[in-house]
């Protein structure tokens, strides 16, 4: 059998404090946006910016971990895997959301408030799955 690799490690910004929600059984689930900024130096010597958005989500203990611990515009480290899941609106319309689900977060900046978090991927809601 092959075997595959699926690892996201992320640098940046929370874009917006994060959401919690809970499952029906009463999992909680913690949603977060972070952005990666980068700058370089093009042929022509200006200096360019780009930025990529995450749609971060965070389960069980790290999620109420990510919900007492991250605020707007802090600076953290997440590292975890990427997933798609699709949902059908009201219209029947087929939607896509890809997120990359954290396993390990850590808290960056200011040294004496470093805070870091993992948990055990095999916490997932009753059906196996990260869908909300």
């Amino acid at each position: 059998m092959v075997r595959g690799l699926n690892k996201v490690m992320i640098i940046g910004y929370l874009g917006r404090d994060p959401e919690m929600r809970f499952t029906p059984s009463g999992r909680p689930v913690t949603s977060f946006s972070v952005v990666t900024p980068r700058t370089w130096t093009s042929a022509e010597g200006e200096r360019r910016e780009e930025q990529e958005w995450f749609n971060v989500v965070a389960w069980g203990n790290l999620a109420e971990i990510c919900k007492s611990h991250l605020r707007k515009d802090q600076q953290v480290y997440i590292e975890g895997r990427l997933q798609t899941r699709g949902w059908e609106d009201e219209e029947g319309k087929r939607h896509y959301r890809t997120e990359l689900v954290a396993n390990e977060m850590i808290v960056l900046g200011d040294r004496r408030n470093n805070v870091e978090y993992s948990y055990d991927d095999d916490e997932q809601d009753d059906n196996g799955n990260y869908a909300f």
